[in-house]
């Protein structure tokens, strides 16, 4: 009997180091799932990253295009006719109406 009572306490030490081992496994099990996720977090948010500056690059060619439209239609605006320009134009053709004078002449 004593022999049964002197390997018990060998029994609850090797169960509890058997349960040691698998905390041990499961714990080893998510570090190197944490550790997978995050490789591919980092993979992902740097794609993404890499698309952002592609996209910014093609922003920042439109909006340099548009500046340079810009200047080269506001560098032509002096060359046009102002409205009020027109309006006279307009109003001395018609009291000119040269189209009346060549019907008159063709008659």
């Amino acid at each position: 009997m004593d022999e049964q009572y002197a390997e018990e306490p060998q029994i609850e030490t090797i169960i509890k180091i058997r349960d040691l081992e698998e905390k041990q496994k499961i714990l080893k099990d998510r570090v190197l799932l944490i550790g997978q996720n995050l490789i591919d977090t980092k993979e992902k948010t740097s794609e993404d990253v890499l698309e952002i500056k592609k996209e910014l690059e093609k922003i920042k060619n439109s909006v340099e295009k548009m500046g340079r439209f810009i200047e080269s239609v506001s560098a032509e605006f002096p060359k046009f006719a102002r409205r009020d320009d027109l309006n006279i134009l307009i109003k001395q053709a018609k009291m000119f109406q040269p189209l009346k004078y060549l019907k008159e002449s063709a008659e």
